[in-house]
């Protein structure tokens, strides 16, 4: 896996704790860790989208967080678990996986950011 890889796998980490700060945050902190986390998430997913094609990019980050928000809700806020859930988040993830799979990076030449 190369770095650009990585980097829209942290911004999905950071959407996760952003999107989860918009429900439960409660105070300065809380929400001033989710503004950051919303910041750094962003930031991250545009400096990734410079060399891979936007839509896959997008799509990954999207899928990535919206599977790591629901298994973090079931396992740190006592949402319910259900089977269908859980099968729901495993296909969404292979088709994550299948756009990473089959999508090259750009090269552009002097585009060093």
């Amino acid at each position: 896996m190369n770095a650009v890889w990585i980097q829209v796998f942290v911004a999905a980490l950071f959407e996760v704790f952003w999107v989860i700060g918009l429900k439960h945050a409660d105070d300065f902190w809380t929400w001033a860790g989710t503004i950051v986390s919303i910041i750094i998430s962003f930031y991250v997913i545009i400096i990734a989208s410079r060399k891979l094609p936007v839509g896959t990019v997008y799509a990954v980050f999207v899928g990535l967080g919206t599977a790591g928000t629901v298994i973090s809700e079931i396992l740190l806020f006592g949402e319910p678990f259900k089977m269908s859930k859980i099968l729901l988040i495993l296909l969404l993830l292979a088709g994550v996986m299948g756009l990473k799979l089959v999508t090259k990076e750009k090269v552009q030449e002097g585009a060093d950011f």
